[in-house]
């Protein structure tokens, strides 16, 4: 499987409550998917009301890639196996940089300024 950054999978997530398959937004890279056999998404979620923080970000373009409602990116980062997941979209240009502007806010050393 070829994930790319900015894809919009379907995954599996394990949580308090057992499995929940949801959306997420592929954030690992090409080199990272050649040596190893997991991606790493940040969660999608659907309450944008609660995506409030500057570490989400609100989709614009969430109806053309393939979600169902309004939604939010969350930096929220987990690893999971790749053979989970399913394409269901590619984030839009503005909609990618609004999901990078989030991790250079959360990653060490991804920023150069922290707020």
């Amino acid at each position: 499987m070829h994930l790319q950054p900015g894809d919009i999978v379907t995954i599996d997530f394990p949580g308090v409550k057992g499995i929940k398959r949801r959306p997420a937004i592929v954030v690992s890279t090409a080199l990272y998917h050649r040596h190893r056999p997991d991606v790493i998404v940040g969660i999608v979620t659907s309450q944008v009301e609660q995506a409030t923080t500057p570490t989400d970000y609100l989709l614009k373009d969430w109806a053309e890639e393939g979600l169902h409602r309004p939604s939010a990116f969350r930096a929220f980062l987990v690893t999971l196996p790749i053979t989970e997941a399913t394409v269901i979209g590619h984030c839009s240009e503005r909609d990618w940089q609004g999901v990078l502007d989030c991790l250079r806010k959360v990653i060490a050393g991804f920023s150069p300024t922290e707020e």
